[in-house]
This record gives structure tokens, sequence and C-alpha cells, in this order.
């Protein structure tokens, strides 16, 4: 398992089409994907999950990945998060 402390940097959060792309990426890996984010545990790989977690622009999170391709996972998708999610 490995994991990294990132902020939600896209200034209108996670909204619809950024967690589509977030859980389009993360299906592409075979690792678990999820996002701690205020307590509660949300799997990257669901667009519903990342929605309701509501994170808002300036959201401390924790990106955490677990299995096969993990290191490679955690690489891509901090690096789409670090940079505004695609806006």
């Amino acid at each position: 398992m490995v994991s990294r402390n990132l902020t939600i940097k896209n200034e209108e959060g996670m909204h619809m089409r950024p967690a589509s792309q977030l859980s389009q990426m993360a299906s592409a890996f075979e690792c678990d994907i999820k996002i701690n984010f205020n307590g509660g545990t949300y799997d990257c790989k669901s667009i519903m999950f990342l929605m309701s977690a509501c994170m808002k622009c300036g959201s401390d999170i924790e990106l955490v990945c677990d299995g096969k391709d993990e290191e490679k996972a955690l690489e891509e998708i901090s690096s789409f998060i670090e940079t505004g999610m695609g806006d």
C-alpha cells in the first residue's frame, strides 16, 4: 500500500467532469484506489462516491493505492489532482 497527501487545487472542487475523468483513470488500474477525506473513505473508481465526498478547492485529502500497480496509479492520479484535474 502506498499513499500521498494532496490538496484539491481545482477552483470548482470535485465536480462531475473531474470526477468522471478521475474514475475512468482509476478504473484502468488493477489496484484499489481510495481517497480519505473528512473522516470518510471514497472509492476513486466510482463517480458517485467521488461526488458524494463534496471535496472543495483547498480540501486536504489522502490518496491511497493498494495492489499490483499501486505505484504507477499513485503517480498518475496524484499528477492529475495536483495539476487541477483538467481545469
